[in-house]
């Protein structure tokens, strides 16, 4: 049983103040989606968890089980059994899916005997072709192959908690099937944790919440379940904005 605890995180980044204390935890097997307008400070909640350089942390905590998260560089958060999908993933040239994954999973002390297997695998799974393996990391890649890409990352490194920065973003239905279905299968095979950060409900048609927030300027204004999304829906973000 792993746990991600965020207590009362403030942080800045080009010394403007985007998050005002946030308060989320998220436990093994559980699904705690975030929403929120543009500039609500979604992304900056990612980046500030997974350590990305020019974000500042005001106050506040973020412990993975026993582990001071902040205390950490980003590779040894990864290592520690944190995992980020990005919005946009990173394009490496001359450096294979296959290596990346053989390395990672090296410097975490794990074997790579039959990872070839496993890698073709979860490409079938995902619906990633299997000769995409061992190509350039996501160069030339469509926005739905760079997802599936991410994915298949996730579900070979079996991180205890995974956060989703807008996995939807530039999916095609169903790329945001296939990649929605497995996250949600690791969390319910594997108890990975997930904390996934989306605008729209599409998603959670596929990947079902356990509990959702709503992010408004830097601060959650609301917590429930999915019905909330609902709401959301209904009434758009303004209903949850801060008087």
């Amino acid at each position: 049983m792993s746990t991600l605890c965020i207590q009362g995180l403030q942080a800045s980044v080009g010394g403007k103040q985007i998050l005002h204390g946030i308060d989320l935890t998220v436990s093994s097997g559980e699904v705690h989606v975030v929403m929120g307008p543009n500039g609500a400070g979604k992304t900056t909640l990612s980046s500030v968890v997974m350590g990305k350089p020019g974000y500042k942390v005001l106050a506040g905590s973020v412990t993975l089980d026993d582990i001071d998260v902040l205390a950490l560089p980003a590779w040894q958060r990864a290592q520690a059994g944190l995992h980020l999908v990005m919005q946009y993933p990173s394009e490496v040239g001359g450096v294979s899916l296959d290596h990346v994954m053989q390395e990672a999973l090296i410097a975490r002390g794990r074997s790579i005997d039959g990872l070839d297997q496993l890698l073709g695998d979860e490409a079938v799974r995902i619906g990633l072709s299997p000769e995409l393996l061992h190509r350039s990391l996501n160069v030339d890649f469509s926005g739905g192959e760079k997802k599936r890409n991410e994915t298949l990352q996730l579900a070979v490194l079996e991180p205890r908690i995974a956060i989703l920065d807008e996995l939807d973003s530039g999916l095609d239905i169903d790329a945001l099937r296939d990649c929605a279905r497995r996250v949600e299968d690791l969390t319910n095979e594997r108890g990975m944790g997930a904390l996934v950060i989306t605008h729209y409900n599409r998603l959670l048609e596929e990947l079902h919440p356990d509990a959702i927030h709503i992010l408004v300027k830097g601060r959650i204004v609301a917590s429930g379940g999915p019905e909330l999304a609902d709401q959301l829906e209904r009434d758009g973000y303004a209903a949850f904005s801060p008087s």
